[in-house]
């Protein structure tokens, strides 16, 4: 992702590379990896630790082109990548493979809205498990199989890492 702080005449290109359950988010901001603690994240803000120091984002604006943040009072545009909905798709589209598994896992990092399942219920291959929101996009965590849901992972507010189990099918 490229990004450009509004007093800067420069693009400067970060990346996510992992997150861990701790709330520590390994990112990289022009090739060098950093260390970022997630410390609230609530709506459109966010709140964290980045080098021994304490910052506040918050969404202003979100166009399908760029998302523009003020992070400590300084605006900064992130420019989404022109590719996102397919690179999304290919990652949803993993969870086909392997359809033995009994998992449902989160394919994003992210906060669980919504659970549109109960254990016991039979489902679809397709059909909506549960809903997560991350940089206030929405993604549906889908079945990639028919069968019975066994057991619901995760509740309604909590936060999940990528690869997390949202649920099991049976």
């Amino acid at each position: 992702m490229e990004f450009k702080i509004e007093s800067l005449n420069r693009l400067i290109s970060g990346s996510l590379v992992t997150s861990h359950r701790d709330n520590t988010v390994i990112v990289t901001i022009n090739g060098n990896e950093r260390s970022l603690k997630l410390i609230k994240m609530n709506g459109n803000e966010l709140e964290f630790i980045l080098d021994d120091k304490f910052y506040t984002a918050r969404v202003i604006e979100a166009l399908s082109s760029h998302i523009k943040v003020s992070i400590n009072g300084q605006h900064v545009y992130l420019k989404k990548h022109s590719r996102l909905a397919d690179i999304l798709g290919k990652s949803l589209s993993r969870s086909d493979r392997g359809s033995s598994e009994s998992r449902i896992s989160s394919q994003i990092p992210g906060r669980v809205v919504g659970i549109m399942v109960k254990v016991g219920e039979e489902i679809k291959k397709g059909d909506s498990i549960a809903v997560l929101e991350s940089m206030k996009m929405q993604i549906a965590v889908k079945a990639h199989k028919d069968g019975i849901i066994k057991e619901i992972k995760v509740k309604e507010g909590s936060t999940v890492a990528r690869n997390d189990i949202i649920a099991t099918i049976e």
